[in-house]
């Protein structure tokens, strides 16, 4: 079902699609949907058929990572030719996956397939890993390296990475790891939910914010007020 975005959202995304549903296979700690009931992880067919009208900014796979390697490359492309059906909008998709990391089908073999104006991206957390809070992902820099390599081999593809939850990072790898991937922007949030995460301190989030301000945009989530407050950045 098409829905249209609320919430601790992307502000320029207006609606939000899912075909992939399920328990997601990384796992993360801090996932919001582990609150819903889920079952398998699957495809639900009915879902190709959605009119998703034009004129729209949709997330698609907003509740489970659709290019997790457990998720087959048939699934993947049959939501890619449902979004291609509808020129007139533009897709963002998001993976902890964004490479071919162990099965094909992840964003490095379907790059070219994308619609007109897509936007992909990857969450990167902290460049420290946390696998007790991340899951089954993969490791921060395996992420972060895919994504500098999608910059590499397709000039003027938009990417972002989200920090969100943010987590306790040492700056100068952190955005090092973040500068080599060339991201057209940034996003940083904060955990919404009280998972009690290790997090940086307010000083820590600012140089972090200023430091990446530096060579490309950075959009600051209204939950990153918990830990920097609401001084004007």
């Amino acid at each position: 079902m098409l829905r249209e975005s609320k919430g601790n959202m992307y502000k320029f995304v207006t609606h939000t699609w899912n075909t992939v549903k399920g328990r997601c296979p990384h796992d993360c700690s801090y996932c919001y949907m582990k609150a819903f009931p889920m079952g398998d992880l699957r495809l639900d067919s009915r879902e190709l058929d959605t009119d998703l009208g034009e004129n729209k900014t949709i997330f698609v796979g907003s509740s489970c990572d659709m290019f997790a390697d457990a998720v087959p490359a048939e699934w993947i492309h049959r939501t890619l030719d449902a979004c291609r059906k509808h020129k007139k909008n533009q897709y963002l998709y998001q993976s902890k996956n964004p490479g071919r990391y162990m099965s094909p089908g992840r964003y490095l073999d379907i790059i070219h397939d994308l619609p007109a104006d897509s936007i992909v991206g990857t969450t990167i957390e902290s460049d420290l890993h946390h696998p007790e809070i991340m899951g089954a992902a993969p490791h921060p820099a395996v992420r972060a390296a895919y994504m500098a390599i999608i910059s590499d081999t397709n000039p003027g593809q938009q990417t972002f990475i989200t920090i969100e939850p943010i987590l306790r990072f040492e700056l100068a790898p952190f955005v090092d790891m973040i500068r080599r991937a060339r991201p057209t922007f940034v996003n940083i949030g904060a955990d919404s939910k009280g998972h009690n995460l290790p997090e940086p301190t307010e000083d820590e989030t600012i140089n972090l914010i200023f430091s990446l301000k530096q060579f490309t945009r950075v959009n600051v989530k209204r939950n990153l007020e918990r830990i920097i407050g609401t001084r004007e950045l």
